[in-house]
Parts: structure tokens; sequence; C-alpha cells
């Protein structure tokens, strides 16, 4: 077991930094999410943790120990692949048990560490096969038993489940949540995937364009996102995101079509301030009073069962936004309804910098 301490760690590919100054801390037992749109930086910081991209700036230790000029092979940790690199010409056990031989275990406790991965994985029946004989599930639960065999300090994720089916990857994030709570090993999980990052992690990282956006719970994340790109990444269906100006006595908003948005007693903005307003699709309702609230046109319309998501605009020329209803709803294309939401569910950031207000 260990802990991992990221200390302004930074990478460069020539001149251009695709990394800025990552600073972060892992506790010991601890599975964490680094989550991001394609391209952020995410596998190449994981890369980084694992010995296979230099460190051009920084330090990163594992259980206390500078690893930034050891070979991977030397940090006690071990990796699973989005693509399973199975042996296709090998069994299950001797795909398993492979760096186990090299590393020259007695046979006696590479059928211990193999057998005791593959109870865990309900392997047992499969160990004879080979992979091209397994579904794409039993694959990655056979990678994932590879580096299980290895009893590694940390184990390391690379959007493991990315080749997987929908219902299948669901499946799977059940079987990594239970096995990293089952063994206690410190995990490090990459994935573009919010829903993943939320159910998966007990702390995230949001990355954007290799800088660290924030680090958090996921429900810290989810209810009091930092900035404008946090708060359109984390959540499903995304945030509504609207520009508006603060009028009055700063503690209301006015939008684009000239309706006001109350923001309660926690906000005075200067008046006149231009922010972004965050509005989750599950806080907007019908409103009691037809006359009052924001007017919302109708445009398409999702039953999903245990609740209907509407799609719609604002006003004549207003923004695109989403609506979430409990359980199946009668609303239907072409209906024009006014919205409420309480004040203390609006979220405020500046319009500039894109950060929240306090």
């Amino acid at each position: 077991m260990a802990d991992i301490d990221l200390r302004q760690v930074s990478k460069f590919y020539g001149d251009t930094e695709v990394i800025h100054g990552v600073d972060w801390h892992v506790e010991d037992g601890e599975l964490v999410v680094i989550v991001g749109p394609s391209g952020c930086g995410k596998s190449t910081l994981l890369r980084m943790i694992a010995g296979l991209e230099e460190v051009s700036q920084g330090e990163i230790s594992i259980g206390g120990r500078v690893v930034n000029d050891l070979e991977p092979a030397d940090r006690d940790i071990a990796m699973v692949f989005q693509n399973y690199a199975l042996y296709p010409h090998m069994t299950v056990f001797n795909n398993m048990a492979y760096g186990l031989k090299i590393r020259g275990l007695p046979k006696d406790e590479i059928r211990r560490r193999v057998g005791a991965a593959a109870d865990i994985l309900e392997l047992g029946e499969l160990l004879e096969r080979p992979p091209r004989q397994l579904s794409g599930g039993q694959r990655q639960r056979v990678a994932m038993g590879r580096a299980i065999v290895r009893e590694p300090s940390v184990f390391l994720f690379d959007e493991p489940l990315s080749n997987l089916d929908a219902k299948l990857r669901v499946q799977m994030r059940l079987e990594i949540k239970k096995l990293q709570s089952r063994l206690g090993i410190t995990s490090v999980y990459v994935t573009h995937d919010q829903v993943e990052a939320m159910t998966l992690g007990h702390r995230l990282m949001v990355l954007n364009d290799g800088y660290v956006e924030q680090l958090g719970t996921p429900i810290e994340l989810y209810e009091r996102p930092e900035t404008v790109f946090v708060a359109g990444f984390i959540g499903s269906p995304s945030m509504n995101l609207i520009a508006a100006t603060i009028s009055g006595d700063g503690h209301r908003a006015e939008l684009p079509g000239g309706s006001e948005l109350a923001l309660g007693d926690g906000f005075a903005p200067s008046s006149g301030r231009r922010v972004t307003l965050g509005l989750r699709p599950e806080h907007l309702r019908p409103a009691d009073d037809g006359d009052a609230g924001l007017r919302f046109a109708v445009q398409l319309v999702e039953h999903l069962g245990a609740d209907t998501l509407a799609h719609g605009v604002l006003g004549e020329n207003g923004d695109d936004i989403t609506l979430r209803l409990a359980g199946i709803s009668r609303i239907a294309v072409g209906d024009s309804l006014a919205l409420t939401i309480e004040p203390g569910n609006v979220h405020v950031f500046d319009h500039d910098s894109g950060k929240r207000l306090p």
C-alpha cells in the first residue's frame, strides 16, 4: 500500500507545455479519478506516474519514495490499459502468470496468486481457455487479474472500459469498484466519461487543457463547481449555462429577452456585471403561476422511464436548455411553459474568468 504525491509536476514536448504544475496527494487506499475531455492530458499524467513518460519538472513520490528516475518495473505499480494486451497463444492462466514467471517466483506461489485472483474475478472456470474464446468483459477481467497477481502498491487504470458496450461498461464499473474496495489498493483511474468518474472515484481531478480545474469529491464538484468548465462537464445531462447581466440591487440577473431570475441574498455582485448562470436540469420546474418564471419552448422530448428530458429554448431567441422531470411527463414538443428555480440552486460565474462568484 502507498500514497502518491505529485508536486508541481509539468510536462513539455519541446516548447509546448501540456501538463501545467499539478499538485495532488492521493491517500493510501484511495481510488481517485482523473477526468476530462479527450486530449486534456489525463493519460499523459497517468503515464508519468507509471514511468512511461518522463517528468519535465516537479516530483512524483509513491509511498514516500521519489520515483522520477525509477523504471516502471521498480515503482511497484500495475497498470490496466484500454486494450487488453493479452497474449493470444496463451491460456488465461498463463496470461495472468506470465509476469510472475519472468520474475522467477516459485510455481506454488504463482498458482496461489493466480488462483486467488481468479476467485476474486470469477475466472476459475476460464483458466484453460485462450483469449479468443472470451467475451470483452471476461478479457478485461483477465487484464485486471494480471495486475492483481503482482500484488502492487498502486493500480493505474487508463480508460479500461472504453472498448466495451454501454451495458458491459456499467457492469465492469461495479466490478472495479468492488475490487478496489475489497483489496484496498491505492488506485488512479483515467476516463473521459464523467458518469464513470462520478460513480467510481472517492475524489476527482478535473483536467482541462493540462490545467487542474478542480479537485474534490464527486458531490463537491456536482454541487459546487468552481468554474464554468466543471459546471458544464460534471453532470448528465450537463448544467444549463446562460449568459446574463446583474441588475438592480445585485440580487437579480437579467437574461436575454428581458426575463429576470432571483439570485438570493447570498449574492451581491455589482449591477451591470456580466455573468454566466448555471442551472441544473433537475432544479428547473414548471411554475405554478403561468405568468411567472422563465418562458420555455419545448423542441424535443426524451422519455427515459424513470425521468423525462425536455430540450428547448428560453424566450424567442434565448439559450438552449434542458429540463429534467421525474417520471413519465406529458410535456410535448411545441409546448410553451414558464419555469422557476429556487434561488439557492442558481450557480453564478464571472463571464470573463469563468470562475465561481462567492
